[in-house]
């Protein structure tokens, strides 16, 4: 499955697009500055993408990867 196809999914199941969640993501105090913060871990974001949305790993990593700046 391609990434895009991945975030596809992610708005699918969460009913948020990568986009909304990277909002909620820096409302959540994850992001500062447009970029996800050197400090937040990838387990801090599965655990919140996976209870808030309950997205499986794969998609929650899709979202984290996008946090990170993958767009492709």
């Amino acid at each position: 499955m391609s990434f895009k196809a991945y975030l596809n999914n992610v708005k699918a199941k969460a009913g948020k697009s990568a986009e909304q969640l990277q909002e909620i993501a820096s409302e959540k105090g994850f992001i500062e500055n447009g970029k996800l913060k050197p400090s937040v871990k990838a387990g801090e974001i599965l655990e919140w993408l996976k209870t808030d949305f309950e997205l499986g790993h794969g998609h929650a990593m899709s979202v984290y990867a996008y946090l990170k700046g993958k767009r492709e």
